[in-house]
């Protein structure tokens, strides 16, 4: 598919998922990207960290490919660039704070010196191609929040990235209701819009409300207090900054991405008047009620400062009447290893305060009134739905069309949609689906090495080893051995009739080498289900002696 007269949008990422955002933009010939996210592992991916978008349909049409423009500094729409950048080979571009994380990921990955990071400044301007690029400033969780508008021969669109509306932000200078009217008076074909929050009847919030919510509970804390947050969030940052004065308590930071957010926000003009934050023995030895520790982990990862303090294996130490403050809201599908972590704290009788409790937290995200301001200023010819699952999506679309929008389409990941002339229209679709970082390896997502991942972790495994010499007997007892296979007690018998049975199999079996592989996996399979009701993997090895 290479784009005519005409302008073309493709999701490889983000839409039908909350997470991995990738879109692109397709236009004379040809595209640009906007994002290039990532998403977190989960246990039908055993192993997994990182998943990452498949980009097959760009990677085949890399001439075509005029660069990558960036939104913002979230993993769900950076994280994947250290891992395919350098092989897409296009310039990237973002403004300075989402630049200086980028940066910083490419350093890690040693790939910096392969990848072109061009800066650009909130509200500038440049071309890529037949489309012309703008930075609009919004508030969202992060500094350097922007929509994208995209100038191009058939029409205009406003990619709002995530975004929110706060009246009274504690970070950056979103535009105005006046400057984002002024772009819907000159006209916007199509609105490509954030769905997360879409079934929130109520406004996000402001995160000044969030600071007067976390002055009053730690305030009420007699103990030590943590706080945990995402990382990325350095507008809630400054608000804990603000919330340790007001309280009183020294400020005590744990996690590698927390000291990367503070390093890079301070570098690029945020952040500056942070209070200076003590070190973990320092905070261990001032009263309790005298530190606040800001900690990485609010979402269960089992590797976070958060996991390692509340299993007593960390520096920093909580105990009976101290206050954990989960200052965040949990992502969907991390509600079992964020309870594994209330559970060992509350086993501790540390206290918990989430934000069903009090105000500890407001969304980056925008609720139904947001939208219909948004719909409102912008007043677009077509709405996009994006950035959630398919019933975000659906339920934007219709609530978009209830507020006047003339028309709305519901697409998701693959599907190539022609928004201009005489669109929407669906053309088909495009090769759209997940790899997955497996160590440093990357992988199709449900490929053969994750497909034999999820048999071992269901069925088990057993390996059977059968000497055989020259002339095809058995040389010996077969040796048999398990992971995985539910014999506990039982494990000494069970092992002696299956290492009966592959003897049996395999001395009935002279000839051809894969047939008694095979009935030699067989019979000790047969062991394994009239044993414990499994079919575990068995690998056979054949030994020549």
């Amino acid at each position: 598919m290479t784009p005519g007269n005409e302008l073309l949008f493709l999701a490889l990422g983000g839409s039908g998922e909350i997470g991995m955002n990738v879109n692109l933009y397709g236009c004379r010939g040809k595209w640009i990207m906007v994002d290039c996210g990532v998403i977190f592992g989960n246990p039908d991916y055993p192993g997994i960290d990182l998943m990452l978008p498949d980009l097959q349909f760009i990677e085949e049409r890399l001439d075509d490919l005029l660069g990558i423009v960036l939104t913002h500094g979230h993993e769900d729409h950076i994280g994947a660039l250290p891992y395919l950048a350098a092989d897409l080979g296009v310039p990237l571009y973002a403004t300075p704070f989402t630049a200086g994380l980028i940066h910083g990921k490419l350093d890690e990955e040693g790939v910096s010196d392969r990848v072109e990071l061009n800066v650009v400044r909130e509200e500038e301007t440049f071309e890529l191609g037949p489309f012309g690029i703008r930075y609009v400033p919004l508030a969202h969780s992060i500094p350097e929040g922007n929509a994208v508008l995209i100038d191009t021969p058939y029409g205009r669109v406003f990619h709002t990235g995530d975004w929110k509306i706060d009246d009274t932000p504690v970070m950056g200078s979103p535009s105005t209701a006046q400057e984002l009217t002024e772009i819907g008076d000159r006209g916007v074909l199509a609105l490509v819009c954030d769905s997360t929050n879409v079934f929130n009847p109520e406004a996000s919030g402001s995160e000044q409300e969030v600071r007067e919510g976390l002055d009053r509970v730690i305030a009420e804390a007699k103990g030590r207090v943590l706080v945990t947050t995402f990382a990325s969030n350095a507008a809630r940052l400054q608000t804990l900054g603000e919330a340790a004065r007001d309280t009183g308590r020294a400020m005590c930071v744990a996690g590698r991405s927390l000291d990367r957010i503070l390093r890079v926000a301070k570098a690029t003009g945020y952040l500056r008047d942070f209070p200076e934050t003590v070190d973990f023995d320092t905070a261990m030895t001032l009263p309790r009620d005298k530190v606040m520790i800001v900690a990485t982990g609010g979402q269960g990862e089992p590797r976070a400062a958060l996991a390692r303090i509340a299993e007593g294996n960390h520096p920093l130490k909580l105990d009976r009447g101290d206050r954990v403050i989960f200052s965040s809201k949990q992502i969907p599908g991390n509600e079992i290893a964020i309870g594994r972590i209330m559970n060992a704290l509350a086993e501790k009788g540390v206290e918990m305060v989430t934000d069903r409790q009090a105000f500890v937290h407001v969304s980056g995200h925008p609720g139904r009134p947001e939208l219909a301001e948004m719909y409102r200023w912008i007043r677009p010819e077509i709405l996009v739905p994006v950035h959630g699952e398919m019933r975000h999506m659906a339920e934007q679309a219709r609530f978009g069309l209830e507020q006047g929008i003339a028309r709305a389409v519901v697409q998701q990941n693959g599907e190539i949609v022609r928004l201009a002339p005489k669109g929407p229209e669906k053309l088909g679709h495009a090769p759209a689906g997940r790899l997955v970082l497996d160590g440093d390896v990357i992988l199709p997502a449900d490929g053969s090495t994750i497909n034999e991942r999820r048999k071992l972790g269901l069925y088990g495994q057993m390996s059977v080893a059968v000497a055989l010499r020259a002339d095809g007997s058995v040389a010996g007892e077969p040796e048999v051995r398990i992971q995985g296979v539910p014999v506990e007690e039982d494990r000494e018998p069970f092992l002696e009739e299956a290492c009966l049975a592959a003897a049996q199999a395999a001395a009935s079996g002279r000839g051809d080498r894969e047939k008694l592989r095979e009935a030699v996996r067989l019979a000790t399979r047969r062991v394994a289900v009239k044993w414990t009701g499994k079919k575990p993997v068995v690998d056979v090895l054949l030994i020549e002696v």
